[in-house]
């Protein structure tokens, strides 16, 4: 086992124990939630799987990027949310159901809508690509739905046990990911500093700016959700990613790095825009007086 299979095999433990701390603060009702709200569920596989694909297929076409990045920059745009995502969303106003809802719902369309995107990218970028179907329809279940599952069935059964484990379990997870990302900081410097400049950084940037004014614009409807639908479409899973792109381009060792890049950009720039959204969401003092 090389160093790359062990950061990979790191963060896919983190990212379990990070779902399974949602589990163990949600219920059935909330994982389900955007299945039992239909114009909710068209608006998000709308925005998430086919927006945000043709978004990253005109940034792949426009910047000459690296193979790995490509591949990286297309999965992420069909991935399902990040195992933080539940945690980010909450801190940005939303509500747990519709967090936890897009988790669940995310992760199930992710075992088909990833394999039939890759088709198509495959068909449109004449790239030798292969769709690992199977480590697809796993790494969901095994990182995403069984761990959720399972914190849901405890909170069930012992609500008072889940309550106490949730928080300790998720700086767990958060421990898990600083040692998964660290040697990847540190190995893979010069090749994540050679990336900056090619285009990479400037398409990560891209399809974090425009997928995130494209999930809020198409929320309106339901106006408390808009940051997170926002947030939804750029807060990719990264470890799906990951194994795509290295299934697919063995040999270069560009696929973390670029994948930890994306996470940083991505990172950065949500923080950013759920501040600007907080400030003109909140009232003023002067605004508060006169209400009153």
């Amino acid at each position: 086992m090389n160093l790359e299979e062990l950061i990979l095999i790191v963060l896919k433990i983190s990212i379990a124990l990070s779902v399974l701390a949602v589990g163990l603060e949600a219920n059935i009702s909330d994982a389900s939630f955007v299945f039992r709200h239909p114009s909710e569920l068209i608006r998000a596989f709308f925005s998430m799987n086919v927006l945000m694909p043709l978004l990253a297929i005109v940034l792949v076409l426009t910047f000459n990027l690296d193979p790995a990045v490509k591949i990286a920059l297309v999965v992420f745009s069909v991935s399902p949310v990040a195992a933080f995502f539940p945690e980010r969303a909450l801190k940005a106003g939303g509500k747990a159901d519709y967090s936890v809802g897009l988790m669940v719902t995310t992760a199930l369309l992710a075992i088909v809508v990833i394999p039939i995107a890759l088709e198509i990218f495959k068909a449109i970028f004449r790239l030798p690509l292969h769709t690992p179907a199977g480590s697809i329809a796993t790494l969901v279940f095994v990182t995403v739905l069984l761990p959720l599952l399972v914190g849901i069935a405890v909170r069930a059964k012992a609500p008072a046990f889940a309550k106490r484990t949730a928080k300790p379990l998720g700086k767990i997870a958060l421990v898990l990911v600083i040692l998964g990302v660290l040697p990847i900081l540190f190995r893979s410097m010069p090749t994540i500093l050679s990336l900056i400049g090619n285009g990479t950084l400037l398409s990560f940037a891209g399809f974090v700016i425009v997928g995130y004014i494209i999930g809020y614009l198409l929320e309106k409807p339901r106006p408390e959700n808009r940051p997170i639908l926002a947030l939804a479409n750029v807060a990719r899973h990264p470890a799906i990613a990951a194994v795509v792109a290295h299934a697919n381009f063995p040999q270069l060792k560009s696929v973390l790095p670029s994948v930890f890049l994306y996470v940083v950009v991505n990172a950065v720039i949500t923080a950013v825009a759920a501040k600007l959204v907080r400030a003109r969401n909140t009232p003023t003092e002067s605004g508060k007086r006169m209400a009153a």
